[in-house]
C-alpha cells in the first residue's frame, strides 16, 4: 500500500477528517458562546471580585471575561477555511464564494446594526413605537430573512417561503426608515454606525480575513504569515509607532488585533485539519502545543505595549490566542480521537446555531423592555444572588435554544 493512500485512510488524516463533522469544534464554540452570554448578564450584577467583570481600559490587567469575544474570532478564523472547502467541493466558483462571503458578512453587519440601536430609539420620533418594539420587531425580521427555511419539492410551500423572507425584508427597510433617536447634543438622528456592536465587527473582519485568505490559500502556511503581520501591524499600533484612526466601516483592519486573531485560527485549523503531513493526533498536538505556548510567551514578552481588551493591546490578542490553542487541542483528543462527548450535551446546540443561541438573550431582554418587568434586576442584582439569576437565566438559554435547534428552527450563516 502506498503512503498516500494510507495517510488518506488513516482516521485522523486531513482527507478523512474535513469529510466529517469537527465535533471538538462545535462544543468549544458552544462553550464560547454559554460563557459570552453568563459574563453579558453578570454584568449586570453588583458586589462581585474584579476578576468577574472587563477590566478597566486605564489598566494594564486583564480577566477571563476579556478571552471571551477574541476567543469567539479565534474560533470563527478556525471555522473559515473548513467553510470555504465545503462550499468548493459543492462546486462554488470564486464568485460564488465571495457573494456567499458578502451576504454573510451583511447579515452579521445588520443584526450588529439592530442591536446597536435597538434600545436608543425615541417613541414619539417614531409614530409611537416604543424601542423595545422596534428592536424585538427589528431583530423578528431579520430572522425571517435569514433563517434556514425547510427544503421542500411543494411550489406552494417554496413561495410561502419566498414571501416570508421578502416580507422580512421590506420590513427591515420600514424599520430603518422610521427610525430616529435623539443625539447627545439634543438633535435628532437616524440609526448609529459608530459601534455595530459584536456581531457587526465580527462581520466585518470575517469578510477582511476571508478575502485576504481566499486571495493566499494555495500556500498553505499563508495564514501562519498573515497572523505574523498583523501581530507585528498590532504591535506597532499598541506602541505609537503607527496611529490608525479610521472608522471601523473604512478599514475594517482597526489596529491589527482582531485579524491577527483570526488568522490565528486559520493556523490551527491549518495544523489539525490541512497539513497532511500531520495525520495522528501526536502529529497534530505537538506543534499545536508548541503554538499555543509559543503565543502564551509573545503576550509575556510585549507586556511593555499594554494589557487591555478595550486598547486592543497585542499581549490580550496573544494571551488568548494561546489559551484558545491548547484548549481546543485538549478538547479534539477528549471529542474527536476519544469520542467522549456526552458531557457536552447542555452546549451542542450553542456550537451548531449559534447565531440563534446569541440572539437568544437579546430577544428577552427586548421583551422584558416592553413588558417593563424588572423584578430579577431589582431582587437578584448583588453577589451570589445575582450569580445565581445569571447562571439560571444561562442554562434557561441554552435550553431554548436545544428546544428551538430540535425543531430545525435556525439562521443561516
Amino acid at each position: 500500500m502506498s503512503t498516500i493512500a494510507s495517510t488518506a485512510q488513516h482516521p485522523l488524516a486531513p482527507q478523512t477528517v474535513l469529510h466529517r463533522r469537527i465535533v471538538s469544534l462545535d462544543i468549544l464554540r458552544g462553550l464560547n458562546v454559554a460563557v459570552m452570554i453568563f459574563v453579558n448578564e453578570l454584568a449586570g450584577v453588583k458586589g462581585l471580585p474584579w476578576w468577574t467583570y472587563h477590566a478597566p481600559s486605564k489598566i494594564d490587567a486583564m480577566t477571563y471575561v476579556d478571552m471571551v469575544f477574541p476567543g469567539f474570532l479565534f474560533i470563527l478564523g478556525m471555522a473559515i477555511p473548513l467553510a470555504i472547502q465545503a462550499r468548493i467541493k459543492k462546486g462554488d466558483n470564486t464568485l460564488a464564494l465571495l457573494g456567499h462571503l458578502a451576504l454573510r458578512s451583511v447579515a452579521l453587519l445588520v443584526f450588529g446594526i439592530i442591536l446597536a440601536n435597538g434600545s436608543r430609539g425615541n417613541p414619539a420620533l417614531m409614530y409611537g413605537m416604543g424601542q423595545f418594539a422596534w428592536g424585538l420587531t427589528a431583530l423578528l425580521a431579520a430572522c425571517l430573512v435569514w433563517v434556514v427555511y425547510p427544503k421542500t419539492e411543494d411550489k406552494l410551500r417554496r413561495n410561502l417561503y419566498r414571501g416570508l423572507r421578502f416580507f422580512g425584508f421590506v420590513a427591515l427597510v420600514v424599520l430603518a426608515a422610521i427610525f430616529r433617536h435623539n443625539n447627545r447634543d439634543g438633535s435628532i438622528g437616524w440609526l448609529s454606525y459608530d459601534y455595530p456592536e459584536i456581531l457587526g465587527l465580527i462581520g466585518y473582519t470575517y469578510f477582511a480575513v476571508s478575502l485576504l485568505y481566499l486571495v493566499t490559500r494555495r500556500w498553505l502556511w499563508a495564514p501562519a504569515v498573515w497572523f505574523v503581520a498583523f501581530t507585528a501591524f498590532n504591535v506597532a499600533c499598541s506602541g505609537h509607532y503607527l496611529n490608525v484612526h479610521l472608522p471601523w466601516y473604512r478599514f475594517p483592519l482597526q489596529n491589527g488585533s482582531m485579524p491577527c486573531i483570526a488568522f490565528a485560527g486559520i493556523t490551527l485549523t491549518t495544523i489539525f485539519f490541512l497539513e497532511p503531513r500531520f495525520d495522528t493526533f501526536r502529529k497534530k498536538a505537538i506543534p499545536a502545543t508548541i503554538f499555543g505556548v509559543l503565543s502564551l510567551l509573545a503576550a509575556r514578552l510585549l507586556s511593555p505595549f499594554g494589557i487591555s481588551k478595550i486598547r486592543a493591546t497585542p499581549t490580550w490578542c496573544l494571551y488568548t490566542i494561546g489559551a484558545t490553542a491548547l484548549l481546543f487541542t485538549l478538547l479534539f483528543f477528549i471529542c474527536d480521537v476519544k469520542q467522549h462527548t456526552k458531557w457536552a450535551f447542555w452546549v451542542r446546540s450553542a456550537g451548531s446555531n449559534t447565531l440563534l443561541t446569541y440572539l437568544l438573550p437579546d430577544f428577552w431582554y427586548y421583551i422584558l423592555g416592553i413588558t417593563g418587568f424588572t423584578y430579577f434586576e431589582t431582587h437578584f442584582s448583588w453577589g451570589l444572588g445575582g450569580i445565581s439569576r445569571a447562571v439560571v437565566f444561562t442554562a434557561f438559554m441554552l435550553s431554548v435554544s436545544t428546544l428551538l435547534t430540535r425543531m430545525k428552527l435556525r439562521l443561516q450563516l
